[in-house]
């Protein structure tokens, strides 16, 4: 495994998420699968169905990181706009797949044939390959470093599944979580001094309200497991020397 810290963007399209109307569970699950690959989910952008906005959202994102990802808009209506935008964010004609087209002409040969609105979805920014999707037929697509998914979670996490392994990845970030009923205000000079003596760590602190009392977790976070270890006992011994009693695993807000 490489040091170097591989990142991604992540760009979650649709008018549906910003609407409220459906609440996105795409951008934990992409942020979790890319921890396990070594690479760290550096920004996220919600956009709307606008191809403008789209394009300036691939376009800036793609530059920023070494992989890009982007979920939603790629279904069989007119509204699915987000193959035609990033083609021409990238420069490129949009053309039908002949395997997706084959994917899905087998997958509906019993639900009706392939029609028009169906064929859309095979439609792909030239030079793409396939992301194999074995829920719905439909694939994701694939060009370069850009990975192109549908907005349906669980198809989401099946293609995710399909590329498992796939990517190139840093030393995967390991983390751990201290926590109890302490005013993260009263011991915010700890965790930095903490932070500093221990190169390669990053603490977050994570408040939260429950029971009437206040209280933190502490996840300190490294991808050196002895630097984490020496990191989350030197906090532990800081809190115990301040006062504070704490969990290991830290405490669950609700």
């Amino acid at each position: 495994m490489s040091e170097r810290i591989y990142t991604a963007g992540l760009v979650v399209i649709g008018d549906e998420i910003l609407s409220g109307r459906t609440h996105d569970k795409n951008i934990a699950q992409v942020a979790s699968w890319l921890q396990v690959q070594g690479i760290r989910l550096g920004e996220v952008r919600v956009v709307a169905d606008i191809e403008a906005k789209i394009i300036a959202a691939v376009n800036a994102l793609r530059a920023e990181h070494d992989y890009l990802f982007t979920t939603g808009g790629i279904g069989p209506t007119h509204d699915d706009i987000t193959v035609d935008a990033i083609a021409k964010a990238l420069g490129v004609p949009v053309v039908v797949h002949p395997e997706a087209r084959a994917i899905l002409e087998r997958y509906y040969a019993d639900k009706g044939g392939v029609n028009e609105g169906r064929l859309r979805m095979a439609r792909v920014p030239e030079g793409a390959e396939l992301i194999p999707n074995r829920m719905s037929g439909a694939p994701g697509i694939r060009i370069g470093n850009l990975f192109v998914m549908a907005g349906v979670p669980h198809i989401t996490a099946g293609m995710l599944d399909a590329l498992t392994g796939t990517l190139e990845g840093g030393a995967p970030l390991l983390s751990e979580t201290i926590g109890g009923f302490i005013p993260e205000s009263e011991v915010a000079g700890l965790l930095r001094a903490t932070e500093q003596a221990h190169e390669g760590c990053q603490i977050g602190s994570y408040p939260f309200f429950k029971d009437g009392r206040v209280g933190s977790n502490f996840v300190i976070r490294s991808t050196d497991a002895e630097a984490l270890a020496s990191c989350a006992k030197a906090l532990g011994e800081g809190l115990d020397a301040a006062g504070f009693a704490w969990e290991p695993g830290g405490i669950a807000p609700r």
